[in-house]
């Protein structure tokens, strides 16, 4: 079984869905006119800072706020992908994985945004008047009933993916990491990590939006404040890390000692391949929370979900890569930019906490420890939401605590089983929750182009009055 999912993700994962995911995404920038640059500024004062009351922001609908919205979105997005993914992406494809990482991430800010817009457009209030938006929602409500099918697929792969790679796989990390950093046993961690989440999950999204509103922040300080002191500490390689990044994003490297070097094809499709996987622009998933954002335009959430893409790749990720150039344990053979030589032997995220050791000691180490804890608790929190929007969507609204049973059992799984099987399906499914949405956003540009303009052209140049000048 693991063979021969492992053969079909190498056909969904190859080639033709990396140049539909990039191509999207550069068709969407190109049709919007390039505004995840125009507008980033605007997206981030959206996302960070209160709006002036109005008679329009006063009336507008939902069940979060915009901040919050991101946050929940977040929680489920920087994920251990960050950590090792970066890391994974650097021994595969060499430091210019990382500019094609940044490529993937400002072409995938479109694609996150036009999920996000079309989220909140075609939105459904539920049997308990909260709201439920995301792919299967825009894709029968915007592409009409006889795509009904395509809405379904991505619904049932959503809400499986939800149990594997959004819930499993991370307690499977936060119980290797428990075992390896603290010596507790994977089934002490997963009866706490069941606890938690089940306190957290069926309190609803006003309580999951609450949790991630607290964790992304401390996770954040934590990961990206010791990352800009091993930064800082060495800041006379800042310059070096950088040219290598675009030196060889077009040049192949060679082959030394024990690394066998990389062609510029590698780093390419390492760099676009893990891009996706840290930011998930692309998969629809963002456009599933999106949908309850309270806001009174569509545009709005939209420009504020799209700065969780740049938060993920251009700041976190860019970290990442920056601590492992530096220090140079992205390199299997050994020598950082200093020429200072390290064993070799290391994969994924245990060279991240190789690096942070490295540079910060046994702190650094406890950094990434205790950020892959945090970012895999935020990630099983952030993707139930996920889960249950695409399962609602299946089965309605009476099914949703059988739902919610089955993924706190799953994080008990994770925490004592071996994945691998469970990692392939996951892959499986992200790909198919792919597909659909991709199609679907391709079809609705016109939409997305056209609810783009109305804001810029429309809403924005009329005066709003304040909602106490109006009474």
């Amino acid at each position: 079984m693991l063979e021969l999912l492992n053969q079909i993700n190498d056909v969904l994962w190859g080639t033709p869905s990396l140049i539909l995911l990039f191509g999207t995404g550069l068709f969407l920038t190109v049709m919007l006119r390039g505004l995840q640059f125009r507008k980033l500024l605007y997206a981030f004062k959206l996302a960070f800072t209160k709006e002036e009351k109005t008679d329009k922001t006063e009336s507008a609908e939902g069940d979060i706020s915009n901040f919050k919205t991101l946050m929940t979105a977040l929680s489920a997005t920087i994920g251990n992908g960050n950590i090792a993914g970066v890391a994974t992406a650097l021994t595969l494809g060499g430091p210019g994985a990382i500019f094609w990482m940044w490529i993937v991430g400002l072409l995938g800010m479109a694609t996150k945004y036009a999920e996000a817009l079309l989220a909140m457009k075609y939105r459904v209030k539920n049997e308990n008047g909260e709201y439920s938006g995301g792919p299967m929602y825009y894709v029968e409500r915007g592409l009409g009933s006889k795509w009904k099918w395509l809405a379904v697929a991505f619904a049932f792969f959503g809400a499986f993916a939800a149990l594997g790679i959004g819930n499993s796989v991370q307690s499977n990390t936060i119980a290797d990491v428990m075992n390896e950093s603290f010596h507790i046993n994977g089934w002490i961690t997963g009866t706490v990590l069941v606890l938690f989440t089940a306190l957290i999950i069926f309190g609803g999204i006003q309580r999951i939006s609450t949790v991630a509103g607290f964790f992304v922040p401390v996770m954040a300080f934590l990961y990206i404040g010791g990352a800009l002191l091993i930064i800082t500490m060495n800041y006379n390689a800042i310059i070096p890390a950088f040219e290598m990044i675009f030196t060889y994003a077009f040049q192949p490297i060679s082959a030394v000692g024990g690394f066998a070097g990389v062609v510029v094809m590698e780093a390419v499709r390492s760099g676009v391949s893990r891009g996706i996987f840290s930011n998930e622009a692309g998969l629809g998933t963002a456009a599933l929370i999106a949908g309850n954002a309270k806001t009174d335009h569509p545009v709005k959430q939209a420009l504020v979900a799209m700065t969780g893409t740049f938060i993920v790749t251009i700041i976190v990720c860019t970290m990442t890569g920056l601590v492992l150039l530096m220090t140079g344990f992205w390199d299997p053979s050994g020598g950082d930019i200093s020429g200072v030589q390290h064993a070799a032997g290391l994969d994924g995220g245990a060279l991240t906490s190789a690096a942070f050791g490295h540079a910060l000691g046994t702190a650094g180490e406890y950094i990434v420890a205790f950020s892959v804890i945090f970012f895999g608790f935020s990630t099983i929190v952030g993707w139930y939401m996920y889960g249950e929007k695409c399962f609602e969507y299946l089965a309605g609204l009476k099914y949703i605590v059988p739902y919610r049973l089955v993924y706190v059992g799953a994080t008990f799984m994770g925490a004592v089983m071996q994945l691998d099987l469970v990692w392939a399906f996951a892959n499986m499914a992200n790909a198919l929750m792919m597909i659909p949405n991709l199609i679907a956003l391709l079809l609705l540009y016109k939409v997305i182009v056209r609810e783009t303009d109305s804001f810029f052209n429309d809403y924005l140049m009329k005066p709003h009055h304040s909602s106490q000048k109006a009474s």
